[in-house]
């Protein structure tokens, strides 16, 4: 798709429309789709990455998600609309990242937002893990993610418009959590990535910062609670622990990241904003 717009279009655009002239709006409509900035969200095709992706779709931004299902993703295509595209990535796979980047500018002609959802959970004794969980973990959470901001940042630079990147943490990037520890440093890593990668890609107007989301009502959680022999118990513990006394919801992680992806916000980079109900400030 061609980001031009032809001078006679924007012209007409700026004339009022006259009753009933349905060709004029329909040229406005197709401009401010053209110009409507595009978002990369991977991991969603379920739980926070989802509703992320509703979130950008109603702040504006015309969406790719990526993830490895193509059933999951086309049902999300069709629960969000036709401003949204599916791509299926497996973001473990060699050049897979620049593979992606590339498909998702490729969708919509443009690429202004990166959100690296995607990530695996790991929980388990510290000293019985093995050298090969260790590498599963960091390769998804961690090197993927750094290989695919890297892959995006390229583009945005090229483009010459900036652009904002989000990094997905986790409150377990702050804090140890007993049996967490791999995910945790999986985590702590892109804490660190984000606040340098603000700093190297700043030159570019490319602004970097993270989401640290606390325990959030996902389908991961509920299949960790219904394991449990007190589910409904363990869930009144894990909320009365949270200062604001209940769990995240995946919309209060969306609505984080629609404010850092937000062009309004063009002066904040480099931060991670904690989505967790008060837990860290304890």
């Amino acid at each position: 798709m061609n980001d031009t717009l032809d001078t006679r279009d924007e012209a007409r655009d700026r004339e009022p429309l006259a009753p009933g002239n349905t060709i004029q709006r329909g040229t406005r409509m197709k401009n401010q789709q053209r110009e409507a900035p595009v978002a990369l969200v991977t991991g969603a095709t379920s739980g926070i990455g989802v509703e992320i992706a509703r979130r950008l779709v109603s702040d504006g931004f015309r969406v790719v998600i990526s993830g490895r299902s193509e059933e999951r993703g086309s049902r999300v295509v069709a629960d969000l609309g036709d401003q949204v595209r599916f791509v299926r990535s497996e973001l473990r796979e060699e050049g897979a990242a620049g593979r992606l980047a590339e498909a998702a500018r490729d969708r919509f002609g443009r690429l202004d937002v990166l959100v690296n959802n995607a990530a695996v959970d790991h929980t388990g004794d510290l000293l019985e893990v093995g050298e090969a969980e260790i590498r599963e973990v960091f390769e998804a959470n961690t090197f993927s993610a750094m290989n695919l901001l890297i892959a995006v940042a390229r583009i945005m630079r090229e483009q010459g418009r900036g652009g904002s990147i989000v990094n997905i943490t986790s409150r377990l990037a702050s804090i140890g959590v007993p049996t967490m520890g791999i995910y945790s440093a999986s985590k702590g890593a892109m804490l660190a990535f984000t606040k340098a990668a603000a700093i190297d890609l700043a030159p570019f107007g490319i602004r970097v910062n993270a989401v640290a989301p606390g325990m959030t009502r996902t389908p991961l959680y509920q299949e960790w609670l219904e394991r449990l022999a007190d589910p409904e118990g363990e869930a009144e513990r894990v909320a009365a622990a949270i200062p604001l006394g209940r769990i995240a919801e995946p919309a209060d992680v969306a609505s984080a990241v629609g404010f850092l992806a937000s062009p309004e916000n063009s002066y904040l980079t480099g931060i991670s904003l904690p989505v967790d109900g008060g837990y860290l400030a304890k």
